[in-house]
């Protein structure tokens, strides 16, 4: 049988709901939890007129505005730095900003038609002469290829082809060598103050567009790209025939070049404020009111999807509503924060409710807030996160974090009997949503998520899909299990469950450091949020909010170099690692 708490239920219908503070204007609360309540939320966040709710947006602006008026209404207590809201700062875009020059023997060159900078270029002027240094490899496993044996290229521009012999494909042999960024890396460890990209030969000479893309950060030196004519004309030959002997031979054909460029870059990033939205309801003990339990969602998504936005149907320009991504977990927020304010009366501990935004773009808002929180961090008891809860088929609901600690599985257990869930747990804390952020700075986590679907990510997430009475019946449970934490005699034990880093990258690389990088940092080279105590850096000494700046003597400037570096790195090498903490500069050694 499904609990109910009926005391306070009854006084309030007692008193009067004209009397009761947490009354919506012209309407009646309703203390439960109601399917038809949910799918109001749900379908108000995950409406056309919302625009995929992509962060700085009008749609986003208006799921913000709708989160804080129920916030309101159920009478919470705002715990923002600006009432409700948390505002920090979010990058919409990258611009031409001033002048952006290409001068050579004075010629007028056309930006956009004939150079264009990339969005990982510094700001800077360069005048200098230039070398041709091929595909910009410099490679030393199964296949050796140095495109910088016997050129200087320090101090000038280096011209280097886009792709690899044989095209740029996932299965060329030189896969792993082809992003731009890592041939951008190689020539600035040449000390190169510039590149020069040039497309491979074929029908078309477009240039890369200027598009912002999550964490790109400036790779320390000026990147242009130029069209093929002025390449052909900066080398007095045609670039085509160079390619095709670098392709036919397989061999390094580099050289000085009789020609100088002078060229300046300004590039302008675009930021707006965006704000999570934060709402407190005061625990009823003296002493336990100043512990938090903290219950969140997010409540971004795609926008009108398209390349780089994270859509699984990029080709296509369309709302993408996210209904289940994550329009049902925002519903389960406004939801408890009705039913919890209700019954206050019954909560020792303070319940923090969250509704946090730019999740989509790198956990960018609950990462904030644990940087930044608005409350005693230390104080925080339990996070409890719901992402994706509104498509529950056949009982099934997946549980992750009850690793994090000890009591946590038996506590479901105990809760479920009254709903006869099937409850597929997990024990490892992180995960790619907002819990992370909880679980890497050591506070016990619960993630509820019903899984992925055909609809994930695309313009097809709509409300129609969603299973309100599934997802009643998840709420109910958490409900019970906030109020269990609120009111345990002690707080949850933090366990470490698993690591403190995606398993993506922990496959995609022979050895990890063990560190969290702090995505959304704005720092010159790799902040990181947090080190796994018995992983290498954790061992070696390596801190929470160390930057990386230098790993086997070769310079960090982002998150980019960084898995570039980790990728060369084999088990068993002892590796220097410089990193900058506050002021200080210290280096460290790991044992990979």
């Amino acid at each position: 049988m499904i609990k109910h708490y009926y005391p306070i239920l009854l006084l309030a219908v007692l008193a009067g709901y004209s009397q009761n503070p947490n009354q919506k204007a012209g309407s009646k609360l309703n203390y439960e939890i109601t399917t038809d309540e949910l799918l109001e939320h749900i379908k108000y966040l995950s409406e056309d007129s919302r625009e995929g709710r992509y962060p700085g947006t009008k749609g986003s602006q208006e799921a913000v505005n709708y989160i804080v008026q129920n916030f309101k209404a159920c009478g919470l207590t705002p715990a923002g730095t600006d009432g409700f809201l948390q505002p920090f700062e979010f990058i919409t875009g990258i611009n031409i900003g001033g002048q952006n020059i290409l001068d050579i023997d004075g010629g007028n060159y056309t930006i956009g038609e004939d150079f264009i900078p990339l969005e990982f270029s510094s700001n800077g002027i360069l005048d200098e002469k230039i070398v041709f240094a091929g595909y910009g490899f410099s490679i030393d496993d199964s296949v050796k290829w140095s495109d910088y044996d016997g050129i200087d290229a320090e101090g000038k521009w280096v011209m280097i082809l886009r792709g690899a012999p044989g095209g740029d494909h996932p299965h060329s042999d030189f896969a792993e060598h082809l992003p731009l960024r890592k041939k951008a890396m190689l020539a600035r460890d040449q000390k190169a103050a510039g590149i020069l990209f040039v497309n491979q030969g074929g029908d078309e000479d477009e240039l890369i567009p200027l598009k912002h893309s999550p964490n790109s950060t400036a790779v320390d030196i000026l990147v242009l790209q130029v069209s093929r004519k002025v390449a052909d004309y900066l080398l007095d030959q045609k670039i085509d025939v160079l390619q095709g002997y670098l392709d036919d031979n397989h061999s390094p054909q580099s050289f000085l070049v009789d020609k100088k460029i002078s060229a300046e870059v300004i590039l302008e990033k675009e930021f707006v404020d965006v704000p999570n939205v934060i709402g407190l309801i005061p625990g009823a003990d003296h002493e336990l009111k100043n512990e938090y339990i903290v219950l969140g969602a997010h409540f971004d998504h795609l926008g009108f999807g398209g390349e780089g936005t994270g859509s699984l149907t990029p080709d296509s320009n369309a709302v993408h509503n996210g209904a289940d991504d994550n329009a049902s977990g925002t519903a389960g927020i406004l939801e408890l924060a009705e039913k919890l304010s209700a019954n206050r009366n019954e909560l020792k501990r303070s319940i923090l409710l969250m509704a946090f935004n730019a999740e989509e773009e790198g956990l960018l808002g609950s990462k904030y807030f644990v940087n930044n929180p608005t409350i005693d961090f230390s104080k925080v008891t339990a996070m409890i996160n719901m992402d994706m809860i509104g498509r529950m088929s056949e009982g099934k609901i997946t549980v992750g974090g009850i690793g994090t600690s000890p009591g946590f599985e038996s506590i479901l257990n105990e809760v479920n009997q009254g709903y006869d869930l099937h409850l597929k747990m997990s024990k490892e804390g992180y995960g790619p949503s907002d819990h992370a952020s909880f679980y890497v700075n050591d506070v016990p986590v619960l993630f509820f998520f019903t899984g992925t679907h055909t609809d994930y990510h695309k313009p097809t997430d709509d409300w129609e899909h969603i299973n309100a009475a599934g997802e009643k019946q998840i709420l109910d449970l958490i409900y019970d299990v906030t109020l269990g934490f609120s009111n345990a005699a002690e707080k949850p034990v933090f366990t470490e469950a698993g690591p403190k880093e995606a398993t993506q990258s922990r496959r995609s690389f022979n050895v990890t450091l063990g560190v969290i990088p702090s995505y959304g940092s704005d720092a010159v080279g790799l902040e990181i949020d947090g080190a796994k105590k018995e992983g290498p850096a954790g061992k070696a000494g390596m801190q929470k909010g160390d930057i990386i700046t230098s790993i086997g003597g070769k310079d960090i400037k982002n998150i980019y170099d960084y898995m570039y570096r980790l990728a060369e790195l084999k088990p068993g090498e002892m590796v220097e690692v410089v990193v900058m903490r506050g002021e200080k500069e210290i280096t460290l050694k790991i044992n990979l």
